[in-house]
């Protein structure tokens, strides 16, 4: 099914393009396509009642969906086979460009299960009595889940009590680790009760899974926990690592580039060096004569354990000797990073050694002294 201008077109408008070879054009377009609201329909769809999101519905539109993908892909002369979500977003724009600002009023062709809204099961028998025995509160999947959370925080209780009976402490190491996801916000917490929750719903149950991680042996629910998780992207993926280099020798070697103000450096680091580091053909404690400055440069092999392993030459120039070193401790993070692991360049990159200092001197405002000073105020 395609959605142009709020209207999902079925298989056969795209059977029609498909026998015509190319993109409708002129008068035959306002035949196929409805250029109504995307809201309005969806707000008909809506009100149209429940029946309309049945099993069979979802399963044809899927279908219509199918063959509209195919019949899209020939006509762009591509693989319907590899023909991806953002192929069809592009053959979209291109086959109806439309000069809406606002997104929703745009042509879309979406899979149905992304363009319907996600359907709670029948909730009642035959004789109209609910199978919940929490259905008359109104929100049973939110209650269920509560009720579900504190049973497991009882069953950890009882396991530590278990476990200090037999004279046994309780080990951090029973924890596990959060650290790169974060808990489901509260549209993605409706989304998967099927259920709309107010602010004070979505605080409670926060907190008794907050409750619920912070006990000594949460982790035999570890995988109870992690559904209401979500994992985040880990942006050390993105960033491009270059391979390491060989000279004449055989020596590994990597090139990096920083910039901090208005300073620009260059840097090589060799492998199964001594630590000997020359910035401008000088050694750096003669260069940086400020042992602030000197940290700034030695910081980014003191973080990955390196010390001594590594000879580096650099070239900076322009502006002064504080810039210079946050240039050089950027070039160095970058090249560094050929010669460690995944883990390694994460964590140099929740460090900040990998990202840009954006901080610049601010220019003096006209009629001040200075970027924020003010001149003095005479009476007379």
């Amino acid at each position: 099914a395609v959605v142009v201008g709020g209207m999902v077109v079925g298989s056969s408008v795209w059977r029609a393009v498909g026998r015509l070879g190319k993109p409708l054009v002129g008068s035959k377009a306002p035949r196929l396509i409805c250029t109504s609201s995307a809201a309005v329909q969806r707000k008909d769809v809506a009100t149209s009642g429940p029946e309309k999101y049945t099993e069979a519905f979802i399963k044809k539109q899927i279908e219509e969906f199918n063959i509209g993908k195919r019949h899209l892909a020939n006509m762009m002369g591509e693989d319907p086979e590899t023909f991806t979500q953002e192929d069809i977003d592009k053959a979209i724009a291109y086959l109806f460009p439309s000069g809406l600002f606002e997104k929703r009023a745009r042509p879309i062709m979406k899979h149905p299960t992304e363009i319907f809204p996600k359907q709670r099961a029948i909730q009642w028998d035959e004789d109209g009595r609910p199978f919940h025995f929490l259905f008359y509160t109104g929100k049973q999947s939110y209650y269920s889940v509560m009720h579900e959370m504190y049973s497991k925080l009882l069953r950890i209780q009882a396991h530590q009590d278990q476990m200090r009976a037999q004279g046994l402490l309780p080990k951090i190491k029973d924890q596990f680790d959060l650290i790169g996801s974060r808990w489901l916000i509260k549209e993605e917490l409706e989304e998967m009760l099927v259920e709309k929750l107010s602010d004070q719903d979505y605080l409670h149950c926060m907190k008794l899974l907050e409750k619920l991680v912070t006990s000594p042996c949460c982790g035999i629910e570890e995988d109870y926990v992690l559904k209401f998780r979500k994992q985040l992207p880990v942006q050390s993926k993105e960033h491009v690592i270059e391979p390491l280099k060989y000279d004449e020798r055989g020596v590994a070697f990597s090139t990096g580039e920083g910039r901090r103000k208005t300073a620009r450096a260059t840097v090589t680091i060799y492998d199964r060096g001594s630590g000997k580091i020359t910035i401008n053909g000088d050694n750096y404690v003669s260069f940086f004569s400020v042992l602030q400055d000197r940290e700034q440069l030695m910081f980014p092999f003191q973080f990955v354990d390196r010390l001594g392993k590594h000879d580096m030459v650099c070239s900076v120039s322009e502006s002064g000797r504080s810039a210079q070193a946050g240039a050089i401790r950027l070039a160095t993070a970058r090249a560094l990073c050929s010669f460690v692991t995944e883990d390694e360049v994460e964590r140099m990159r929740q460090a900040g050694l990998l990202t840009v200092d954006p901080r610049v001197r601010e220019r003096k405002k006209p009629g001040q002294e200075g970027a924020r000073r003010k001149f003095t105020w005479k009476k007379r």
